[in-house]
């Protein structure tokens, strides 16, 4: 697919006002819109055709067409980019790289788009599936993306914690939840991308975060980013 469609596809998802980023401390102005740079575009249309390759063999995911691919996967993951870390010049980058667990990541969304869009961030993709965690694997290499590993052993058995995790679409819903939320560090957030009638049980599961209002995601019809904000050490406690 040639770059110019590939902007055209994604021109939605990158279009209209994020919120302040709260991750790091004063914030940021907030950005009315975001421009993707020749090298981004490049490594969204060379890990396109690894996965249109791969999937045939390895059943990455379900959406086949490759625009479809682009709004549906590329296109969310890049509107969770925006929204988790907003665009930044090189002088408002965070002296600390933030660390992002992308938990359950199958074909590596949204982590891998993520870390396209902020280079800076450090990014561990969770994926227990070993052919999945091959072609993850493949994409870092191919994209010579730097700060970037697969953990392929059991999401129970990952020990860190980071700034920032992100789930999407798993299966075990209320299982994996709380998994996730285990690995987000004490004021770091948890970003979900799911259905809206998921926000209401999320909130259940996981009440000691501090849930921002669910954003919709375009040209989706119930699909929302929900972010929370995890409680400090010592409001655990309490």
């Amino acid at each position: 697919m040639n770059l110019k469609r590939i902007v055209e596809l994604l021109q939605p998802f990158l279009t209209g006002t994020v919120p302040r980023d709260l991750s790091f401390r004063g914030g940021f102005s907030p950005e009315q819109s975001a421009v993707l740079t020749e090298t981004q575009l490049q490594q969204i249309a060379t890990y396109l055709d690894l996965l249109l390759r791969w999937n045939s063999q390895v059943n990455l995911t379900a959406v086949r067409e490759p625009e479809a691919v682009i709004t549906r996967h590329f296109g969310e993951s890049l509107f969770a980019g925006r929204h988790l870390f907003p665009n930044l010049s090189v002088e408002q980058q965070p002296p600390v790289p933030p660390q992002l667990f992308d938990f359950g990541s199958g074909a590596g969304f949204p982590g891998l788009p993520i870390k396209i869009w902020a280079p800076y961030v450090e990014l561990t993709l969770i994926e227990s599936n070993h052919k999945k965690a091959t072609f993850l694997r493949e994409v870092i290499r191919t994209l010579d993306l730097g700060s970037a590993e697969v953990f392929s052993g059991r999401a129970e058995d990952f020990r860190r914690q980071a700034n920032v995790v992100t789930l999407r679409a798993v299966e075990r819903f209320e299982r994996s939840v709380p998994i996730a939320s285990g690995m987000v560090a004490p004021g770091g957030r948890l970003a979900l991308l799911i259905g809206e009638s998921q926000v209401s049980r999320a909130k259940i599961i996981e009440p000691g975060f501090q849930w921002q209002a669910p954003t919709p995601i375009p040209l989706s019809s119930n699909r929302v980013l929900l972010i929370g904000v995890k409680g400090s050490a010592e409001e655990e406690s309490r």
